[in-house]
């Protein structure tokens, strides 16, 4: 069975591909090891072998195991990839420093309020629906303009960049293309796109942030 540092030395290999091919500096992509549902045991050895930057989906599991982590690894980041629930913003940005799933003006206007309070200045992103599914978080891509114009005037929040998932069977790269359109108008610097089947393709698509999970970790039980 491949150790972490292999697997991990192997994704970290393909993005430098990607890059390459691209033509994007070498290390403009940072990957996100996505660590939901996996413990303390499983993460250890991502850390140990080098990674810093980790995604979870909720943020009661990250609380619940990340602290010992982090006092013992304090320059690890944590990025929330999942839907944010309005009573778990205080708890969200005291945890986390990337927000990547900002999608109604509820989160934002909490978000910018815990962030005074706190003193805290998470980087904040985005979420675009682009595959307009009524099941999933985000907005929808006609309405992404307005809302990040509301999140920067309204809410006084300095967004850095914006998120997608694109539909499960789907082609990704017609996705990543929006998304990447969608950012340029803005004035946007991060995309946040690609995960264990299509990061490659992200990557040579402009992505700036990569969550890859099963490619590290396995498959999830």
């Amino acid at each position: 069975m491949e150790t972490a540092a292999a697997r991990l030395a192997e994704v970290r290999a393909r993005i430098a591909a990607a890059e390459k091919l691209a033509r994007r500096p070498a290390g403009s992509v940072r990957l996100i090891a996505v660590s939901k549902t996996f413990g303390v045991e499983a993460i250890r050895p991502f850390i140990e072998a080098g990674q810093r930057d980790f995604g979870e989906n909720r943020v009661q599991e990250a609380a619940a195991k990340w602290p010992a982590l982090r006092a013992a690894f304090p320059d690890v980041a944590l990025h929330l990839i999942g839907p944010l629930q309005s009573n778990k913003v205080s708890d969200a940005v005291s945890l986390f420093d990337a927000i990547h799933t900002i999608d109604r003006d509820r989160i934002a206007e909490a978000i910018a309020a815990e962030m005074r309070k706190q003193g805290r200045a998470p980087r904040l992103l985005v979420q675009v629906n682009t595959g307009e599914e009524p099941q999933k978080a985000g907005v929808a891509p006609a309405e992404a303009d307005a809302f990040v114009t509301r999140c920067r005037e309204v809410h006084g929040l300095a967004i850095d960049g914006l998120m997608c998932i694109p539909p499960a069977g789907q082609v990704p790269a017609p996705h990543f293309a929006l998304l990447a359109k969608l950012a340029g108008r803005l004035g946007l610097a991060s995309l946040s796109m690609g995960m264990s089947g299509d990061y490659e393709t992200a990557v040579t698509m402009g992505a700036t942030d990569v969550r890859v999970g099963s490619a590290l970790f396995g498959a999830r039980g």
